[in-house]
């Protein structure tokens, strides 16, 4: 024998359960989309426009990603220690029409970066320009170097 009431909490449950992969389908959509706009920042906010620094050591991992491509360095202290930095360049997409690739950079390179310092005074800077040891500017016309 048939329940009669069986076809209306048959579908009590399937919309309970389409309702419920509904929300998680939002809630995971949303969570996505926080963490893009958190990766992506305004400039002022956490760099310093009002001041320059340069720092001069050797790459340790270069990050060709969106939102920005990363430059992370070993640089040497006065006392002969070394220190991690991280610069942050534009988005991938500007530095491809600037001539940047995936191997514009590689582990051990010799590098000296001008730019914006991080305003909570950390390790970490805004790329204004790159200049590898042999004076040539990553994302400058052909051949241009560093006088």
């Amino acid at each position: 024998m048939t329940d009669p009431a069986a076809p209306g909490r048959y579908h009590r449950l399937m919309r309970t359960l389409c309702l419920a992969a509904a929300l998680v389908a939002v809630l995971s959509a949303g969570g996505v989309l926080s963490h893009m706009v958190s990766a992506h920042h305004s400039f002022v906010v956490f760099f310093d426009d009002a001041k320059s620094i340069t720092v001069s050591g050797s790459v340790t991992a270069f990050k060709f990603t969106n939102p920005h491509a990363i430059i992370e360095l070993a640089v040497k202290r006065v006392d002969g220690r070394s220190e991690p930095w991280r610069a942050e360049t534009n988005a991938v997409t500007l530095l491809r029409r600037r001539g940047w690739t995936k191997e514009s950079l590689k582990v051990g390179d010799a590098i000296t970066i001008d730019g914006w310092p991080s305003r909570d005074g950390s390790r970490d800077m805004r790329v204004r320009r790159v200049v590898k040891a042999d004076g040539t500017v990553l994302g400058a016309p052909t051949n241009q170097r560093v006088d």
